[in-house]
């Protein structure tokens, strides 16, 4: 079994990186991001809630964020393991999480600020289905319209420069310390998050050791 946790700001491609070692390892993937924005498509209490703080460029609090993450991995799916997305996000979250779970490895995927900024803010979401696109690297092929469904293509609530500006401080001044904590008990596995995504997994995997035949191992030292 394996269980891990990837980390990096908004745009570093944790859902695409996580998506692609939870369909080979047959890891649960377990995104924060998509449970909260979950509730808000389907107007639960806790999705107003997020709406209100995602719209402010703000994070959910911790009490909430554990939560969610205590009930989701409750659930005990994750029969061959999981890889956590979205959290932990600052010290308390971290310590948390290390006394429940033991955890295998936290994949970091480092990423520039201004890298951040110019894929953040040419993200695009159907209003309809929820397909995710990019302008960059997954632009749709009849402009703002989705090619799945059809629906008009809009930005994420939270994907402007005023909320992206203040999520960014968020990370720097929380995440950053959670990373350190990680890196002290010897988790954490880096990984420059600029290259094109088939590259980064590579890498990922030769860092973690990663094949079918054998489990994955954290290299110490």
């Amino acid at each position: 079994m394996r269980k891990y946790v990837i980390m990096g700001i908004q745009g570093s491609g944790k859902g695409t990186q996580g998506g692609l070692l939870a369909r080979d390892f047959d890891l649960t993937p377990i995104a924060v991001g998509d449970i909260f924005r979950w509730h808000v498509q389907n107007h639960t209490k806790i999705g107003a809630h997020v709406r209100r703080v995602m719209a402010a460029g703000e994070l959910v609090g911790d009490d909430l964020v554990e939560s969610v993450v205590r009930q989701r991995l409750d659930q005990h799916d994750w029969n061959y393991g999981f890889i956590v997305d979205g959290f932990p996000r600052n010290h308390r979250q971290a310590e948390f999480f290390l006394e429940s779970y033991d955890i295998d490895g936290v994949i970091h995927l480092d990423l520039p600020d201004e890298e951040v900024r110019r894929r953040v803010l040419a993200r695009r979401l159907c209003s309809r289905c929820g397909m995710d696109y990019n302008l960059i690297a997954h632009r749709p092929d009849v402009e703002d319209c989705c090619d799945v469904c059809g629906g008009a293509l809009v930005s994420r609530e939270d994907d402007t420069e005023q909320a992206l500006s203040a999520r960014l401080h968020d990370y720097h001044t929380k995440t950053n310390p959670v990373l350190e904590l990680f890196r002290r008990k010897e988790f954490v596995v880096s990984v420059d998050a600029r290259p094109d995504p088939a590259s980064v997994q590579e890498t990922i995997r030769a860092r973690l050791r990663l094949s079918s035949e054998e489990p994955g191992l954290i290299p110490r030292g």
